[in-house]
């Protein structure tokens, strides 16, 4: 059984919710409970992306702290991105369990904040914990306030590893009528960059078919054959036009969608040296996948590697950040 525990606080030392939780974890790894703990003021810059951790959990627990009012941003930016690009059925089948601790007032109000937004989600509440904690040395040096969380946590392993029927909330009916997510064939940190137009599916469309127009007047002018050329022009292309990004470390590898006699393109940054080479390599932090007229269209200079990601005729797996800068790595624009 694996159990993941978001923590939406900010870190600091006093915080009663870090010792909470930090007991929660000992007790469940006593019971030989997998936990996996997610610190989202470590991962501000990639909450949209937290929602795919929740795919191996048998439950989670939300666990946040009432500084001054509710349950705070990091938090409500999690639940934020879980209704948006969650697996909505995946959660269905997910227990939660709110921790919520107070330095001033509201705990109880948050728990139930959470209990709430996780039941709209369409996923199974089950009793979590709160309190108000005014010195966090109290808490720390008190045996009656570690058996309560002892007891609690328990609890919450008792219902997850039974899967405890729960009674169903007209929260839940919420998903059911406003929560059908539009299907978009983005990352989360894309489609956030995207403008209305842009996410526009008509748009989008014909986006394509004049990229593919323009394709074939750019293709029929310079007297390309149609079968293009071969991995090993491409990677010798790549090669010629990298241009060094100080600082940068990255592993691509392109891999082309409508030719299966085409081998991916390897294209391996370490600072001021690229090592282009063509073959079928594991371990790369960008996986891309693209059409060979694509691709011929970006090393033509006609369309940039985000723009063809953007419109959908280039799909990626791995940190977007390094997508964006395969752009200022190779000068194709220059021609």
């Amino acid at each position: 059984m694996k159990i993941n525990i978001y923590y939406g606080g900010r870190g600091i030392i006093d915080d009663p919710t870090l010792f909470v939780i930090s007991q929660i974890t000992t007790v469940l790894q006593e019971l030989n409970v997998k936990v996996q703990q997610y610190n989202l003021y470590e991962q501000r810059n990639g909450i949209t992306a937290l929602p795919n951790t929740l795919k191996d959990a048998d439950g989670i627990i939300l666990a946040s702290t009432v500084e001054w009012f509710g349950i705070g941003g990091y938090m409500m930016q999690f639940l934020d991105a879980c209704w948006l690009y969650g697996d909505k059925e995946k959660i269905r089948q997910i227990y939660m369990a709110p921790v919520v601790m107070s330095t001033t007032h509201g705990e109880r109000e948050g728990m139930m904040s959470l209990a709430a937004a996780w039941e709209m989600l369409g996923g199974l509440p089950c009793d979590g914990m709160c309190g108000y904690i005014a010195d966090t040395t109290k808490l720390e040096n008190s045996s009656e306030y570690s058996k309560i969380i002892d007891k609690k946590t328990e609890n919450i392993y008792r219902t997850i590893n039974q899967k405890m029927p729960v009674f169903p909330a007209s929260n839940q009916a919420v998903i059911n009528k406003v929560g059908v997510a539009k299907i978009m064939d983005l990352t989360p940190q894309e489609s956030e960059q995207l403008s209305e137009y842009v996410s526009d599916d008509k748009y989008v469309r014909t986006q394509k078919e004049d990229l593919q127009e323009l394709a074939s007047i750019f293709r029929d002018k310079m007297g390309h054959d149609e079968a293009g050329g071969s991995s090993e022009d491409y990677a010798r292309t790549l090669g010629r036009k990298f241009t060094p990004v100080a600082g940068l470390t990255a592993k691509y590898k392109i891999t082309f969608s409508d030719n299966a006699r085409l081998r991916p393109v390897i294209i391996d940054v370490a600072g001021t040296k690229c090592d282009c080479r063509v073959g079928d390599e594991e371990g790369c932090d960008v996986s891309l996948t693209s059409d060979q007229r694509t691709f011929e269209d970006i090393l033509g200079g006609r369309i940039t590697f985000q723009r063809a990601f953007m419109a959908g005729n280039v799909k990626m797996k791995g940190d977007f950040k390094l997508l964006r800068n395969m752009d200022q790595l190779f000068d194709l624009m220059s021609e």
